[in-house]
This record gives structure tokens, sequence and C-alpha cells, in this order.
């Protein structure tokens, strides 16, 4: 197997994939990776590599601390294959939601710094919004996402509440967000319907939903005074599943990405469609690497988080 860059894209993950021990490996073997934690410590004022190193699971799993974290891991990972591939330059880079902001910065468009300060503001803007807006996540396995949509909205009606559409993360997975008397009423009707599996979440935050309209409209505030350039490669936007080519379109791509479904399935659909047919993934976990064996079983996936699979991936390049 060889890597050829233009057939190449880098993803990132989003919430969800932060695990105890993410990044420590790395961090140990190559100082360039350490550098990048101990970068995040100074720039948020807390310890957040020996969270993601030793814990607690519950302190790590918070929003306020698993974003962050989620950010500087994925970072680490690209700041290790950067430096000791430098001539690589991948076709395009994308992100499941969270995962969006560091695609941003393998494409220039953010600084890793003002990445930082951007996601802990999102952070704490998505955390307040819950807080007055309580909500939760439902996963549904097995049913497609017309069927998913049609029965939000009839458990909307209902309820007098609502539920919507979160994450299309691939055929036969869906996430949706809503109130909790929609979601219960949901996820009945799912299992009517004939789903393998109605799964509640173990989150409190109403993500990529119109309960999180409170957040946003926090969080545009902080992006506007955010330095952000145009992108050097192509960005893949989680909201319309099609490049972002300019500063504007960024800006409204990360505010509108609160309010709005993760339309993961036709991003990678996108990204197929230019011609590439190897993913890399950078970040804790391999979850962006699953879902694209469901989306397409004829590309290729490939996880770097650790020594072990940089050390597979030097076999390869």
């Amino acid at each position: 197997m060889t890597l050829n860059p233009k057939q190449t894209a880098f993803v990132f993950p989003g919430q969800g994939s932060q695990a105890v021990g993410m990044g420590s490996l790395l961090a140990k073997e190559d100082p360039i990776a350490a550098e990048v934690f101990a970068a995040a410590d100074e720039l948020l004022g807390y310890p957040l590599s020996q969270l993601c190193w030793e814990g607690p699971k519950e302190t790590l799993n918070d929003t306020l601390h698993a974003q962050p974290a989620l950010l500087t891991d994925s970072i680490a990972a690209l700041r290790v294959f950067e430096s000791r591939y430098p001539q690589f330059t991948p076709a395009i880079a994308a992100g499941h939601s969270l995962g969006e902001f560091t695609a941003l910065v393998k494409a220039g468009a953010l600084s890793f710094p003002e990445a930082l300060k951007l996601v802990q503001e999102r952070a704490r803007c998505m955390q307040q919004a819950a807080e007055d807006n309580p909500g939760g996540m439902v996963a549904v396995l097995g049913l497609s996402s017309d069927d998913v949509a049609q029965i939000c909205e009839r458990a909307s009606e209902m309820s007098g509440t609502g539920a919507w559409i979160a994450n299309d993360n691939c055929p036969g997975q869906i996430v949706i967000a809503g109130v909790e008397d929609a979601l219960t009423l949901a996820s009945d009707l799912f299992l009517e319907k004939g789903a393998k599996k109605v799964v509640r979440l173990a989150v409190s935050i109403a993500g990529h939903s119109p309960l999180m309209q409170q957040a946003a409209k926090a969080f545009e505030e902080v992006l506007q005074s955010t330095t952000i350039q145009n992108p050097q490669i192509t960005i893949i936007g989680n909201v319309s599943a099609q490049p972002l080519g300019s500063v504007d379109q960024i800006r409204k791509e990360l505010h509108d990405q609160l309010i709005s479904p993760v339309r993961w399935t036709e991003s990678v659909q996108t990204i197929l469609g230019s011609g590439v047919d190897t993913f890399i993934e950078m970040g804790s976990k391999s979850v962006l690497t699953g879902l694209l064996r469901r989306i397409d079983r004829e590309a290729t996936g490939l996880n770097l988080n650790n020594p072990e699979s940089f050390a597979t991936l030097a076999e390869i390049l």
C-alpha cells in the first residue's frame, strides 16, 4: 500500500472520542507531542495534559474539558505527523463537529492558540445553554435518516416540545437531540418502527439542535473577534457537506454547526467524490475510521493516536 497526498484526507474526531490516557504514549515518545500538551496547559491555565493522561474519567468527560482535550490530542498527533513527513500535504481536511476546529488548524485558517480559545469558549457557551435549556441525545441504529426525521417530527408534535436529527454519522446510525419528553416518545417510536437499537447518550447537552440557539448567539461574538485566515487546503464543512472557501464561510459554519446537524455521511461522500480514497484519522479512538467502513467499504481508513500506529504508518510511507 502507498499513500498519495492528492488522494488522502485528514479527518479529526469530535466529542465522545475522549478517553483517559489519550496522547500519553505519544507524548512520552515524541517531544513534539509533549510540547503541544504543555502549550495547552499554559494557554488554558490548568493541567489539561494530566487530565487527559490520568483522568478522572468523569472530569475529562465534562464538556468544558472534553472539547479542549480532544482538540489538543488531535493537534499533537498532527504535529508529530507534520514533523516526520513535512512534504505530505493532504488534499482535504474535515472534522466531525468539534473536530472541524482541528481541520481548520491543519488548513492554516486558525492557529492552535486561537482554536483552543474558541473551543474553550464554545464548550462554555454550550454548557450554559444546556443548563438554561435542558435536553439530551439519543443514538438510533438501523433506521434511515428519512424515517428518523419523520419520527422526530411526530414526537415533537405529540410532546409539544422538540426532537431533531443532530448527527447523520453513517447509513443506519443517526443521533437525535431534543427535550426529554420528545426524546422518550421518539425512542419508543423508533423501536416500533424496527430500529435495531436505541441508546441514550451520557450527555446533558442537546448539541446541533435549536436548543443551542443561546450558545450560537454567544459564540458568534467570540467568532467575530477571532483572527481567521483563508484555508490553504480544502475544508469540508459539517453543515453544508461542501467546501469552505472563505473566512466568512468559516465563521458562518462555526456558528451554524451549533444549531445544525452534522452531515457526516454526506461530507465523506463529498470527499470521496473528489477522488480521495484514503482517510487518516488523527486523535483518540477510531470512531471516524469505523464510520468510514459503513459509508464506503472500498475506502481505506487509518487511525493515528499512539507510537504503534505511527510505526505502522512508517511502514506504508
